[in-house]
């Protein structure tokens, strides 16, 4: 993989360029260069580190949790994994509800 441009990288993650510029204001990833043209650049490994943090934020972690548990060790990673998937599975349930409730509703109209 070589080095891609911002929006390069954003059409690669589906993410915004102010999602990247977030990830830099947190301090998650940093360019890695600019090209003649003077635009950023991303290496291989902050590219893939970008696909990790779209990963976690599609499993519900903030940007700030993200920042924690990103480069922490694997052992300390598994918890903070549990818990965000009893969050899920009990937002799962809710959801479940308000699904039950609407199909009532419907069959009564």
């Amino acid at each position: 993989m070589q080095d891609a441009t911002l929006r390069e990288v954003c059409d690669k993650y589906k993410v915004s360029r102010r999602a990247v510029q977030g990830y830099e204001k947190a301090g998650i990833i940093k360019p890695t260069g600019k090209n003649k043209m003077g635009y950023l650049l991303y290496d291989a490994a902050t590219q893939e580190r970008i696909g990790i943090v779209r990963m976690y934020q599609e499993i519900g972690f903030s940007v700030k949790e993200i920042k924690e548990i990103i480069d922490a060790p694997k052992t300390s990673i598994s918890p903070l994994l549990e818990n965000q998937m009893k969050k899920l599975e009990k937002e799962k349930g809710r959801i479940e509800k308000q699904i039950e409730i609407l199909y009532s509703l419907i069959q009564k109209n």
